[in-house]
């Protein structure tokens, strides 16, 4: 069995995917590659923010189910996502960025050596910015070459993601034990475990904290994350190894973009394991990827039914033009 690659993606919920679209696309300046459906619900999106070409280990994506009420971040949930940047410099555009656009954030801080930038999106989704400055382990992405961020500065991947657990001791005990990952420092209630070749792109947060109230999920939380690894033979590996933990499992589904296995560890956090392909690339040109509605082929037949069921979203940007924007 080989260890988890590095974080492949992280999926959260979003009061609304025209929002979600605009933040992402002109603020963050994430190319969208695929507006699908929540393939186990099908009246919702399924956005997939990634690098100028989809790259596993680059992917934020969002549903936008229908009715749902608004989250409460507490403990016990997955409580915040990072995207990395090149260097420290990057964040002082940042800073500049969000202030013109009137992003909330927290001014630049820094956590386990590195530098970070936290910020929330207008659900009060929480995120930061992590500064890849002297960052080694797992390469990170291509940024959107025909997005708004000059390329110096723009996102490139994801960063480390945020647990917040009242429940430490068994928490640690399932990502070592289970996923084989490793503790390499602390800071106070916080604990930095890595995966695979380490790094930015392949490290948890863990936060113990039993002050805050039990965290619900809903639109401004995050849904899960899922975790890299190379393919199916992989993951039929890990199922085994769940299997062998006694840790409940959906066994392999498939997404068609990609492969995965689905298991909650912990109350209120879902982790994935996800291949790393076959991609994106696949069902459309790359120009125009994310334009059109993307359905698997096992959906093309209920392409009819479900068109009327996702109102209908403009996300053409191959006809248009992005200046670079230097702040």
């Amino acid at each position: 069995m080989k260890e988890l690659k590095g974080i492949h993606h992280v999926t959260a919920i979003t009061s609304s995917a025209e929002k979600i679209y605009e933040f992402f696309t002109y603020v963050l300046g994430l190319r969208l590659v695929k507006k699908t459906i929540n393939q186990d619900d099908i009246k919702t999106y399924h956005l997939y923010f990634t690098d100028d070409v989809g790259s596993p280990g680059t992917d934020m994506t969002f549903f936008d189910f229908p009715g749902i009420p608004k989250g409460v971040h507490g403990t016990n949930e997955i409580s915040k996502t990072s995207f990395r940047v090149p260097n420290d410099e990057a964040l002082e555009y940042w800073v500049k960025r969000f202030d013109k656009y009137e992003v909330k954030h927290q001014g630049i801080q820094q956590q386990f050596g590195k530098k970070i930038l936290p910020f929330v999106d207008f659900d009060n989704q929480a995120y930061q910015l992590i500064s890849d400055e002297a960052n080694e382990g797992v390469e990170s992405g291509t940024p959107w070459k025909k997005g708004p961020i000059p390329l110096e500065f723009a996102i490139t991947g994801l960063g480390p993601i945020h647990v917040r657990t009242s429940y430490f001791d068994y928490f640690k005990e399932v990502l070592e034990k289970v996923f084989v990952m490793r503790e390499v420092a602390q800071e106070n209630a916080f604990h930095l475990f890595e995966m695979g070749e380490g790094g930015n792109g392949a490290q948890v947060i863990v936060e113990y904290n039993t002050v805050l109230p039990q965290a619900r999920q809903g639109y401004g939380s995050v849904h899960h994350t899922a975790f890299r690894v190379d393919n199916r033979e992989d993951l039929e590996a890990w199922k085994q190894r769940l299997h062998n933990f006694k840790l409940p499992n959906s066994g392999y589904v498939e997404r068609y973009y990609f492969g995965s296995l689905y298991t909650n560890v912990a109350p209120s956090i879902l982790f994935e394991l996800a291949t790393d392909g076959p991609g994106f690339m696949g069902d459309e040109p790359y120009e125009t990827l994310g334009e059109k509605l993307s359905l698997p082929p096992f959906f093309e037949e209920k392409r009819e039914q479900i068109e009327k069921l996702v109102r209908p979203i403009d996300t053409v940007r191959s006809t248009k033009h992005f200046e670079k924007e230097y702040l």
